[in-house]
């Protein structure tokens, strides 16, 4: 039939906008102008590929060679400070773990310099004077331990009239603020200009999925600015706009970002030096030169985040220090007006509920309420359509040679019946994007990361870990990935199945073939998908069988009603 093509025609253009539009017209980062690129004179802090050993270190003996350190601890962060070159290289993340194992190693997010996955930051100052604090600077500490209550001073002496400090605190999460000061006890003026760098080693790559960034982020002026680990590699160094804002890198779940003095003027880019293993990708910045006269004590205050990407607590920094946008760190895409809703729904149902998976049921439930008027018109013409079926078969037959006047004939039957053919497609044509929005919400969020459900399901932000291909676990083999087909994907596969059972059937055998392998083809791409995609889309099959089921009943009371008073 005409209108089957034209449902199955709908379904795949709405994919390919969506998609599409996400690939190819994202919002990309244009190169730097020369106008941006000439600026400032930005002295280079990034680490000299001299600097990186011949052989790496593990993390452990890594630690033990540099002793001089200063523990940190707070309810989600442990690690240490480096007092040689006053380098944060040592942190992991104590509420997160690499598996849903809770004995499982926990998250390593700053590795120190000498180790294969090093990631440290550092804060300093630049200048053309000689004697300034490097990465072999022994910086003396005042305090013995870096905690939310207690908070930690470094100073240095360079011998020749300049004391520098840093005070460094942190709050009860992941932010940490640096608090720089430097006096001249010269008898001339001294200029040196703030700065700081975050520093990455390994080959840079992106994650290989289309709807995830992964490397340089920030926001400057309100606007995002993301160019990929492939835009670096062509130019080794992109320039960020100019402007106030924060910048860094991301990870899929883990985040480490500067946020300068908004009212400062900075110079910031990202470079890339080395090769292969040997590549560091760098997210730097630098002040505009401070100029101290001689006995003056000048102090600059800047932050730096480490750690997971919680959604409310970057939306509360806004508040709290000033940080704009910092909520663009989570990649929720070109739907973004439509992702981060729904994240908070998912946050608060499941604070209602329990458990994310009662919350993606209950957010289906309301999007069928908030859709049903429109769902109600679709199902009540698929019902008339079903009842129109022997009719419009007669008419096919009767004109199958002029296929023409066919199709004007069945339009007739159609206009005068007052049933529109392509209603039927239309709830799936609305479900597309928040399908879309929730995929983006489950694969990039951190609070669905390792979120469980009930029974098997102990991680909803990855595939059904089940397979019918060892009757769910019964034989005692793994089989490979290609055959993963789990008990959910399956639901689904039979909710979808069902559905397109009671819904009007093609007419033409070719397009009855293809309906009915469809929920085949979908159970087994879903099957990679996450679970708790898979759940939202058997519910919802679930929900509009029911609709679905009591709209024809009714269709085929009110038809037995007027067959009756026909006869009378």
């Amino acid at each position: 039939m005409e209108e089957y093509k034209n449902v199955i025609m709908a379904i795949v253009f709405s994919l390919i906008i969506i998609l599409g539009f996400q690939y190819f017209f994202s919002p990309t980062t244009p190169p730097p102008s020369k106008e941006q690129q000439q600026t400032k004179q930005q002295i280079d802090v990034t680490p000299k590929e001299g600097t990186i050993p011949e052989s790496f270190l593990s993390r452990e003996n890594a630690l033990k060679a540099t002793p001089h350190r200063i523990n940190i601890q707070t309810n989600t962060l442990k690690g240490s400070l480096n007092l040689d070159g006053a380098l944060l290289d040592d942190l992991i993340l104590t509420k997160y773990h690499e598996t849903i194992d809770p004995q499982s190693p926990e998250i390593v997010l700053l590795s120190p310099e000498n180790t294969s996955q090093a990631y440290f930051t550092q804060f300093g100052w630049a200048g053309t004077q000689e004697n300034l604090p490097t990465e072999k600077t022994l910086w003396q500490a005042h305090g013995d331990k870096l905690t939310p209550q207690t908070p930690v001073t470094l100073t240095w002496e360079n011998g020749e009239g300049l004391t520098f400090s840093q005070v460094i605190s942190i709050d009860e999460n992941y932010m940490f603020t640096i608090t720089q000061s430097l006096k001249n006890a010269t008898q001339k003026a001294v200029s040196l200009a703030p700065h700081g760098v975050i520093a990455k080693r390994g080959e840079a790559k992106s994650s290989g999925f289309f709807i995830l960034h992964l490397g340089p982020v920030g926001v400057f002026n309100g606007k995002l600015h993301d160019p990929s680990y492939e835009d670096l590699a062509k130019t080794s160094l992109i320039q960020n706009p100019q402007g106030p804002g924060w910048f860094g890198l991301t990870d899929k779940y883990w985040l480490t970002a500067f946020v300068p003095d908004p009212h400062a003027p900075i110079t910031s880019s990202y470079k890339e030096t080395g090769t292969g293993n040997n590549t560091f990708i760098t997210a730097q910045y630098q002040r505009d030169p401070l100029t101290l006269a001689p006995g003056q004590t000048i102090e600059v205050t800047d932050y730096f985040f480490a750690g997971a990407k919680i959604l409310n607590l970057l939306d509360g920094y806004e508040e709290t220090i000033g940080m704009t946008h910092f909520d663009l760190a989570v990649d929720f895409g070109w739907f973004y007006f439509l992702t981060k809703p729904i994240f908070y729904a998912l946050e608060f149902l499941k604070g209602l509920l329990g458990n994310f998976g009662l919350a993606i049921l209950g957010l289906t439930v309301i999007i069928k309420l908030i859709f049903f008027p429109l769902a109600n018109k679709s199902y009540e013409s698929m019902a008339k359509m079903k009842a129109l079926q022997p009719e419009i078969e007669k008419t096919r037959e009767r004109y199958k040679e002029d296929r023409l006047k066919m199709n004007e004939k069945v339009m007739e039957i159609y206009k005068k019946e007052k049933v529109n053919p392509m209603a039927g497609c239309l709830p799936m044509i609305i479900q597309i994007p928040v399908f879309f929005a929730l995929y983006k919400v489950l694969f990039v969020s951190i609070e669905m990361r390792h979120a469980p459900f009930y029974g098997w399901i102990h991680d909803l932000s990855a595939p059904d870990p089940t397979t019918i291909f060892n009757l769910f676990g019964l034989i005692p083999w793994d089989p490979p990935s290609f055959l993963m087909l789990g008990a959910w994907p399956i639901i689904m596969g039979s909710t979808m199945f069902l559905q397109q059972k009671m819904s009007p059937p093609p007419a033409d055998p070719t397009q009855a073939k293809m309906f009915l392998v469809m929920p085949f083809i979908f159970t087994y791409i879903l099957a990679k998908f996450p679970a708790g995609l898979v759940i939202y889309w058997a519910w919802n099959n679930t929900l509009s069988i029911a609709q679905q089921w009591v709209i024809m009943r009714r269709a085929e009371r009110k038809k037995k009603r007027h067959g009756q008073s026909a006869n009378k």
